[in-house]
């Protein structure tokens, strides 16, 4: 008898394929509409009438002989005496091989050789789950090393674009193959250490939904079974592997490389990516030497992505097809013409550009945290970041962020303070900053700073927020901290306020207080505590 899962995933990549391929064929491509029905039922792997891409399902051998299940779509009328540009789409993470087949097609419509492959320790692709390993790297050029060899691909035209792990993966190959001329790296990750541990917080909820999603949908390799319960488990002893192991899967590791080898680079992230937030691909961004593009969105993880990848109009898709036509196919569409930089704000429809990331703010304001406040740990005060992909998608699509009733947070278990109310719009754009000056009853503890946007009846709006962990303190000492929130672009209405409040629990992330510990913050008159709001004018 064949293993459940074995025979799970076998069904399922059959039924998703077999609506991926049904959707296609609603696009709004007028050949497709035209075709006849005989020509439209024509079984995978042929060309299905004149003027349609061509879908072949393939095995590719990656890395050591590894069997990557791939689907390869080019051009209509592909005759093999004209090469075409390539485009490798590396799949996310947990998705089955046909993940972009929509996008595909429009690609392949508008002369693209495409090759989409499941990474290895997916689905029906061989191999562990390697989290974007060597082994990974290694089987992207295999990829390209055979659309080379079987299909009208151009060798000095090739591309990679991937969303999420498909990012990170196209991204760390861009670093390692000077074949790439031209990525698009859509929600993923420039340093996977800070994505996920950020300031030595375990983020429970996006780490947890990884290693769950892996564990159904692949093989984890025991090196990601092991890293995985040391991290979850907060093995202090296992911190140095722990970093030692994500700074290899991080592109911003290999940044020389990657600016030596020249690929133009086009990154694009939601405001509210609670899987991999927006400030690593920023602080990335702004070392690249080459051609480059930035983007940030409204949303959460892959959501601003999500629509393209079933074939519906998208803007993340359609700048993605506009980079590739300037730096592949040489098009002069004006997009290397445009401010590289490309924000939407949460509370608006379009985009502002910028020169670069530093410029997005113009001006400051500083919140003065006065006075002294002691906290209890342990307990949730009613402020959060919200959960993992839900809340965010809630506020990209119903304009619903988290809220939370700022004058009826627990001051014994919160701390609280208020701007005074601003008489004109306060646009915020870019990293806001927190420093203040921390005491504890215990070496060890987290806290989380959140930012509100607080309504005349008090009600307050997540605008951003972050956590941070410290150890080895000493106890009833006090020490500094400087914390940046994650990043993002938010008006608030005139008539409103900005509030700051710090507690010592969020369900998104593991906490290190220790029972009836106590955080104390202080504003000494020496280095007094103040969060700095970036503007813009």
């Amino acid at each position: 008898m064949g293993h459940p899962r074995t025979a799970f995933r076998t069904s399922a990549v059959g039924a998703v394929s077999a609506a991926v391929l049904a959707g296609t064929a609603f696009a709004p491509a007028a050949a497709a509409t035209a075709a006849p029905a005989a020509a439209r039922a024509a079984p995978a792997g042929t060309a299905s009438a004149p003027g349609l891409p061509d879908v072949r399902f393939v095995d590719i051998k990656g890395d050591g002989g590894t069997v990557l299940k791939a689907n390869v779509v080019t051009p209509p009328g592909a005759d093999g005496k004209r090469r075409h540009p390539v485009i490798v789409l590396p799949t996310s993470w947990g998705m089955p091989q046909v993940e972009y087949l929509a996008q595909a097609k429009k690609l392949a419509d508008s002369g693209y050789v495409v090759v989409g492959y499941n990474v290895r320790g997916f689905w029906q692709s061989g191999g562990n789950i390697e989290v974007a390993g060597p082994p990974d790297i290694a089987d992207a050029s295999k990829v390209i090393d055979w659309a080379l060899a079987n299909t009208p691909a151009d060798p000095d035209r090739i591309g990679m674009a991937g969303v999420s792990y498909g990012a990170g993966i196209t991204l760390l190959a861009s670093g390692f193959d000077q074949r790439i001329k031209a990525v698009a790296a859509m929600s993923g990750w420039a340093d996977l250490t800070d994505s996920i541990y950020s300031e030595r917080t375990q983020h429970l909820q996006a780490s947890g939904l990884l290693s769950g999603l892996g564990k159904v949908t692949g093989r984890p390799s025991p090196e990601f079974e092991r890293v995985t319960e040391d991290f979850l488990a907060a093995r202090l002893d296992k911190e140095d592997e722990l970093l030692a192991w994500g700074r290899k899967r991080s592109p911003a590791t290999y940044l020389d490389r990657i600016n030596d080898n020249g690929a133009a680079v086009m990154l694009g992230n939601a405001w509210g990516d609670s899987i991999f937030p927006p400030n690593q691909y920023a602080d990335f961004y702004e070392k690249l030497t080459g051609p480059k593009r930035l983007e940030f969105r409204p949303g959460d993880h892959a959501t601003a992505e999500g629509l393209g990848l079933l074939g519906l109009p998208n803007d993340t898709w359609t700048n993605t097809r506009r980079w590739f036509d300037h730096y592949l196919r040489g098009e002069d569409n004006g997009i290397d013409k445009e401010q590289p930089v490309q924000l939407k704000s949460r509370s608006a429809e379009e985009y502002e550009g910028y020169p670069d990331w530093k410029a997005v703010p113009s001006t400051t304001r500083r919140i003065p945290l006065e006075g002294d406040k002691r906290i209890f740990a342990n307990v949730d005060s009613g402020a959060n970041g919200g959960i993992a992909i839900l809340s965010n998608a809630l506020e990209q699509f119903l304009k619903i962020p988290p809220m939370a009733s700022v004058p009826l947070l627990p001051r014994a278990f919160a701390s609280v303070w208020r701007s005074e109310r601003y008489d004109a719009t306060q646009r915020i754009r870019g990293t806001a900053k927190l420093h203040t000056t921390v005491t504890s009853t215990h070496e060890s503890g987290t806290a989380v700073a959140y930012l509100y946007d607080v309504g005349p009846l008090g009600m307050g709006k997540l605008v951003s927020h972050a956590p941070f962990t410290f150890h080895g303190r000493t106890p009833g000492t006090p020490f500094g901290v400087d914390l940046d929130l994650f990043s993002t672009a938010y008006d608030v209405k005139a008539g409103h306020r900005l509030a700051v409040v710090v507690d010592t629990v969020d369900p998104l992330y593991i906490e290190h207080n220790p029972s009836w510990a106590k955080l104390s913050f202080s504003s000494p008159a020496e280095d007094p505590s103040y969060l700095e709001v970036p503007l813009r004018k």
